[in-house]
């Protein structure tokens, strides 16, 4: 079989390396498994982006019909990522700081920065900006689970904790303790 890119069901258009046996499997040669290993986190990551996930665990690599089985397997080729490979993928993008063990002190899933958090902070205060939401006091589910979508729609409270901080050593943002948990007061820029 012809290496060939494809569109899966989502839209996403998986990269004709998708399509090689050798690519979901670890290979021997290091230098090997380093280009391979690179190719993988920008699937992921490009993959993540497309869907809005920011969560990914070894165990997408069994589940059956996970948000994750589009990328993890391709039945074409009969291959599957396993669990012990995803883990070393994991590894290596904890190390580039492109995702974080979340929770942390595990190896098993991660949070994924398809956006770094100091990205995850432009978009906030730009969000905050545009929506006439500066020196209002917001709580993180008013943030999370607006009325209207937006780019922060089901962030996880982690990585928007992590985007508050950055605002608030910037001086755009105030952390502000509420009767339902956490807050923010966002600020405009000052010159």
């Amino acid at each position: 079989m012809a290496l060939s890119t494809q569109t899966i069901t989502t839209g996403f258009l998986l990269p004709s390396i998708h399509s090689a046996p050798p690519f979901f499997t670890q290979q021997p040669n290091p230098s090997t498994q380093s280009i391979a290993t690179e190719q993988w986190v920008r699937l992921i990551l490009t993959y993540a982006r497309h869907r809005k996930l920011f969560v990914l665990r070894v165990e997408d690599t069994e589940t059956g019909g996970s948000d994750w089985g589009e990328i993890l397997r391709n039945e074409r080729i009969n291959r599957k990522v396993l669990p012990s490979h995803l883990s070393s993928i994991l590894e290596a993008m904890v190390a580039k700081n492109v995702a974080a063990y979340d929770p942390p002190k595990q190896t098993r899933s991660v949070l994924l920065y398809w956006r770094l958090p100091e990205e995850w902070a432009d978009v906030l205060h730009e969000w905050a900006t545009s929506t006439g939401q500066l020196n209002t006091i917001l709580t993180f589910y008013d943030i999370t689970d607006p009325p209207i979508e937006s780019p922060l729609s089901n962030i996880p409270v982690p990585l928007l904790r992590k985007a508050i901080a950055i605002l608030v050593k910037s001086g755009r943002a105030q952390s502000i303790g509420v009767a339902d948990g956490e807050g923010v007061r966002f600020f405009t820029p000052s010159r």
